[in-house]
């Protein structure tokens, strides 16, 4: 089942690409106490992701955390050097990358997608989310091969 707004994260562990490596953290811990937006890429240094998505929640860094956001965090079923890789890339220390190497946090959610004809396997969807205390305040999931609701700009909107 998909999760929806007024939901509570499901407890799963992630793990936190930080300077100094690989950092576990459980979800309920990791969201308790501040207001988060979430975004949920199929995959670090994919085309859409990295040309859009990505540059979307740098740009607008600031401007989402004039609106009451806390911290951006960006997620997807990559390793967590994968994504400490893919932020000293193309992002910013605005954003903190949360790896969901297993997909254990896509399942939880409900959002998951099968990119096996592409050799990518079980991914997460793309999304974006207002995680507010733990609970799910906002929630923006895309349709297949598009990239507007889970955008930035969208989010700033609703805020």
């Amino acid at each position: 089942m998909t999760i929806s707004v007024g939901d509570k994260l499901p407890d799963v562990k992630l793990v936190k690409a930080t300077d100094q490596g690989p950092e576990a953290v459980q979800s309920a811990d990791y969201f308790k106490g501040k207001r988060v937006a979430l975004f949920s890429v199929p995959g670090a240094f994919t085309p859409t992701c990295s040309a859009k998505h990505l540059p979307g929640f740098v740009e607008k860094a600031e401007d989402l955390k004039a609106k009451g956001i806390d911290e951006i965090v960006g997620t997807a079923v990559n390793d967590p050097f994968v994504m400490g890789a893919w932020n000293k890339a193309a992002g910013s220390d605005a954003i903190t990358m949360l790896a969901d190497g297993n997909g254990d946090f896509a399942q939880a959610v409900g959002l998951t997608m099968d990119g096996s004809a592409f050799g990518l396997g079980t991914r997460g969807q793309r999304f974006s989310m207002v995680v507010n205390d733990g609970v799910v305040e906002q929630l923006n999931v895309e349709a297949p091969g598009e990239f507007k609701v889970s955008s930035a700009e969208h989010m700033l909107d609703q805020l």
